[in-house]
């Protein structure tokens, strides 16, 4: 008689899978925010396709609660069986972070539902209201927790040139989006006092940033694709002023910051390509949505006409990306070269 049953089989791998749930850091609800922000995408780009491109909203948006559903669960696995490594994310310069990805993904997720289904039935009003208050309420509370750590002497983790990357900018992220999705469901206050926390942050950072890379040089080549965050905050900020019917050349000037900051990050193209396939490169995946949704929107702006081929050109090029990082993620999976510790 065989030794190994289907049963021992299947309890082998469920004990391999269980351990590789030791290196699934935060960073994973990244997953959560690039098909959300592809959602959003879809959903602007029906003033130009129709229903074709609301039908793809909704795919993708239905893909990305699958996703935040799977993360969540194994993620309370890994806090029950691998706290040791929760608790080394926690302390981790770079990795402490990506803990705003969690409240920043329910905020998207609501967001996205109330462009979607607002007003169609109260249940669902209620459902939408409290996710976004929650990962409002948890975002606030990352930030602070994530720019505490700077007051503390470097080495207790506080905070140091080297370890200064674009990763710092998602607090700053989840802020800003708060208008987008707090307006619609009536929390436009204190939607716009949240956002007033990203438009101080965000110029503060983004000068760090820059005298990080005049002190300790260029990032490492497995962190290039983290300089596409510096994309969101203009992108992400246009769309609130636009939500707040601030004046046009307002959003004209975010936008146009866009682009520089996308061109940028468009330099670190090789540095990319050369590095193995890692979720690092999922950095490139809601900044380009976010900028795609912007100037998705200005393109149906009578002024903004001339933006819809681009817009339409950026749209199918987010969806690549996004498709090709999603199929390498299962690849790595399946190869198991994403699950392993750092190198």
């Amino acid at each position: 008689m065989n030794a190994t049953t289907p049963s021992h089989r299947t309890t082998t791998w469920v004990h391999h899978a269980t351990a590789r749930l030791a290196h699934l850091s935060p960073a994973w609800f990244v997953l959560v925010m690039g098909w959300c922000g592809l959602a959003q995408a879809w959903l602007r780009a029906t003033d130009l396709m129709g229903d074709m491109a609301l039908g793809m909203s909704l795919v993708a948006g239905a893909f990305a609660v699958l996703i935040f559903s799977a993360l969540c669960l194994v993620s309370i696995i890994r806090l029950n069986v691998h706290n040791p490594a929760v608790q080394a994310d926690l302390k981790h310069p770079v990795r402490h972070a990506f803990m705003a990805t969690l409240p920043i993904s329910m905020m998207l997720l609501s967001t996205l539902g109330a462009a979607l289904f607002w007003n169609t039935a109260p249940w669902l009003d209620h459902l939408l209201r409290a996710t976004w208050l929650i990962g409002s309420l948890l975002e606030l509370a990352a930030t602070v927790w994530v720019l505490g750590r700077w007051l503390r002497p470097k080495e207790e983790g506080g905070l140091q040139w080297a370890t200064f990357t674009p990763v710092l900018f998602i607090p700053v992220v989840g802020n800003v989006l708060a208008p987008l999705g707090g307006v619609t469901m009536g929390f436009a206050p204190w939607a716009t006092a949240q956002m007033g926390i990203g438009l101080l942050l965000w110029p503060v950072l983004q000068t760090l940033l820059i005298v990080r890379l005049v002190q300790a040089g260029p990032m490492p080549a497995r962190m290039s694709p983290s300089l596409f965050i510096t994309v969101v905050p203009p992108s992400i900020i246009g769309l609130d002023m636009l939500q707040l019917n601030t004046p046009m050349p307002v959003v004209w000037a975010l936008w146009g910051a866009g682009v520089f900051f996308l061109m940028w990050a468009l330099t670190q193209l090789d540095a990319m390509r050369s590095q193995p396939f890692g979720m690092g490169h999922w950095g490139m995946s809601f900044p380009l949505a976010a900028f795609t949704t912007l100037t998705l929107r200005l393109s149906s702006a009578p002024e903004g006409a001339w933006l819809q081929l681009p817009a339409t050109g950026l749209l199918a090029i987010t969806s690549l990306v996004i498709l090709g990082l999603t199929l390498g993620t299962w690849r790595g999976l399946r190869a198991g070269t994403l699950l392993v510790a750092e190198g």
